[in-house]
């Protein structure tokens, strides 16, 4: 178990669980409970009025019925919001997703393994380098779509031919500087996204 602690009370690290079915909320909080601090909205817009500096990270749904999820996304970061943001949905993932400023996507359901992995190594490299950051959320965003959409569907879409250029170079950059770097992306791609 990480020895991850909040960024801002020394404390458990404060996560925002967001999603408008109360079931849905209060299990994932639960799954977290025995490691992080949870509290929970019910709504695109609780979770606007909730989230601020103090919460180490965000599990946001994507699809509710006052305020999308994308939406809350956007303003949250918007707002200068720079915790962990995770994408925790049962929507399909589109290529829309390239330009999202999320961290990482899971695909319900997500258990609680996959649920403690994601946020223990978003959470446990916060003081790391920000290239590490970036090629984990670029590699986040590529390895969904390529579950989900062909090859000619991808080849198509300049942004995805972008992201996964952007990803080779980081790639090639944090091997050389990162003697962990191989054991780290093991690690990463060792959780199941969907």
């Amino acid at each position: 178990m990480p020895n991850t602690v909040s960024r801002t009370t020394g404390g458990p690290p404060r996560v925002l669980v967001v999603d408008d079915e109360h079931d849905v909320a209060d299990t994932q909080a639960l799954k977290l409970g025995e490691r992080y601090e949870t509290t929970v909205a019910y709504s695109g817009q609780a979770a606007l009025d909730a989230a601020g500096p103090e919460f180490d990270a965000v599990l946001l749904d994507r699809r509710m019925p006052d305020v999308h999820g994308d939406d809350v996304l956007s303003r949250l970061r918007e707002r200068g919001y720079d915790g962990i943001i995770i994408m925790l949905t049962a929507v399909d993932a589109d290529l829309n997703i390239l330009e999202m400023p999320f961290d990482d996507y899971l695909q319900k359901p997500v258990d609680q393994s996959t649920l403690l992995s994601t946020l223990d190594q978003h959470l446990d490299r916060s003081d790391e380098d920000d290239r590490l950051d970036e090629y984990f959320r670029i590699s986040s965003k590529l390895s969904v779509l390529e579950r989900e959409k062909s090859a000619s569907q991808l080849e198509s879409s300049a942004e995805y031919t972008k992201l996964k250029e952007r990803a080779r170079e980081l790639e090639w950059v944090l091997k050389a500087e990162n003697d962990d770097f191989e054991e780290l992306k093991q690690t990463y791609q060792s959780i199941s996204r969907s």
